[in-house]
């Protein structure tokens, strides 16, 4: 998750509950889930469950981080011989430079993509936030089927979001 200045409490909020849905899901529905948590701002960092559903951090966004941190892991900890892998990110899209957004784009297309069954973005509409990078991914994108985005426009909106996420069966 996002947790930069750009995403408000609002947006924070909105990221929570599309979480928690998500996970509680999920478990009712699969056994032996592991889940880590990623919070992200200028850096990136594993926090526990608790943490990432309480946490109030602000600073720049650089989502480069948060892929890297999240590569790690699973070369580290997630075998993709062993585990079905399904990263969520959620953001509202504000990035610090273009160059990061490429090095986020290498990240996705050369690791995170083929270790991964299926890669899920949310990007929570943000009066703060400039809502760039899920077009960045859209350009890059277009055919890869493992790639789900979704457009969180309020509270309102995340039911709609969970659908394009778990709506796949993949």
């Amino acid at each position: 998750m996002d947790v930069s200045g750009s995403m408000g409490d609002e947006q924070k909020e909105i990221v929570r509950i599309e979480s928690f849905w998500i996970d509680t899901w999920l478990r009712s529905q699969y056994r032996d889930i592991e889940t880590r948590y990623i919070v992200h701002e200028a850096s990136a960092r594993m926090v526990d469950r608790e943490t990432f559903f309480r946490t109030k951090e602000s600073g720049g966004t650089l989502i480069s981080s948060a892929y890297k941190l999240c590569n790690i892991l699973i070369d580290r900890e997630f075998s993709p011989d062993e585990w079905n892998i399904y990263p969520f990110h959620f953001s509202d899209g504000d990035n610090w430079s273009t160059e990061d957004t490429k090095v986020c784009v290498d990240l996705l297309r050369n690791e995170i993509l083929p270790k991964s069954n299926m890669f899920c973005y949310g990007q929570v509409v943000s009066r703060y936030g400039s809502g760039q990078f899920i077009k960045d991914l859209r350009e890059n994108f277009l055919e890869d089927e493992n790639l789900i985005l979704s457009t969180i426009e309020n509270k309102d909106a995340i039911i709609g979001s969970i659908k394009d996420f778990l709506g796949k069966g993949k």
